[in-house]
């Protein structure tokens, strides 16, 4: 019995399968333990696990390190291919960030060049550090 050729992918996909496909994360495990900690939203409900199936049409919500992302999948992965080809797979729904508004990375990172940090400064980077100095201990 011979196995058929890969056809068109399903129109189904796992979740984890599609941010690796789409380089929204930068590996399935990764992506697994993103769902798993509840940072990934679909159509704006928790995805609890990583098997959760994603269709096009399906609005997710990511919480990322750096940044939240809004992105409508449009199309089912095939491949881990370059970035061109995995930017077919989705669409940036993400706000524009609100003017003055800083995430707290950006808030902990500093300009090159702006020299040595105040004391004060140090002490309110350390406050978005969690477990190190500040209210925590």
């Amino acid at each position: 019995m011979e196995k058929e050729p890969p056809s068109a992918p399903a129109s189904r996909q796992r979740l984890d399968k599609w941010l690796f496909f789409a380089r929204l994360i930068k590996s399935r495990s990764l992506a697994q333990k993103a769902i798993e900690a509840g940072h990934v939203a679909i159509n704006g409900e928790r995805a609890t696990q990583s098997s959760s199936q994603v269709k096009p049409g399906d609005t997710l919500e990511l919480s990322l390190e750096r940044r939240d992302l809004v992105v409508r999948v449009l199309l089912p992965g095939s491949r881990r291919g370059p970035y061109e080809e995995a930017r077919l797979l989705y669409e940036d729904l993400t706000p524009a960030p609100a003017a003055g508004r800083r995430t707290p990375f950006e808030q902990a990172t500093r300009d090159r060049g702006a020299g040595r940090p105040t004391k004060r400064e140090r002490r309110e980077t350390d406050r978005l550090k969690p477990g190190v100095g500040g209210d925590d201990e």
